[in-house]
């Protein structure tokens, strides 16, 4: 496994069957251009993109910089290899080297293999927590 930073619109879309839905060239090229996004993809020796894990820079006043995975996947042929953690720790490194002071992210409470996942990768437990969303049609931009 080899995992690498996207940079191009082709290795975001090649990446399509990780995702929830299908990936737009547009939102990806914004994707790519936003500050503080990014996406760690991890391929197989064949060139296959075995999963990713994305995350976004957010700077407060106050705080500094901190990351927030977003969001993990791995193909379904690829679970319970390693490949999750793997991809976790290199966004935490990432996080690391931007000079972030921490990384978080958000899980079910009933999502234990995530919650192995990250917790294997050195996440620790802050407590419950409510999320709370606003959910609006999306428009084809």
């Amino acid at each position: 496994m080899e995992i690498r930073r996207a940079t191009t619109v082709s290795e975001l879309l090649a990446a399509g069957h990780l995702y929830d839905s299908p990936p737009r060239a547009r939102w990806a090229e914004a994707f790519l251009a936003a500050q503080g996004h990014l996406m760690l993809i991890a391929y197989t020796a064949e060139g296959f993109p075995a999963g990713f894990v994305s995350g976004i820079e957010m700077l407060h006043p106050d705080k500094g910089a901190e990351l927030c995975l977003y969001e993990l996947s791995v193909d379904e042929a690829y679970r319970r290899r390693g490949v999750g953690r793997a991809l976790t720790e290199a966004l935490v490194a990432e996080a690391r080297e931007r000079g972030c002071y921490d990384v978080w992210v958000g899980v079910e409470p009933d999502n234990e293999a995530a919650l192995r996942t990250y917790r294997s990768a050195g996440a620790r437990e802050e407590g419950a927590f409510s999320m709370l969303t606003w959910e609006f049609e999306v428009k084809d931009r």
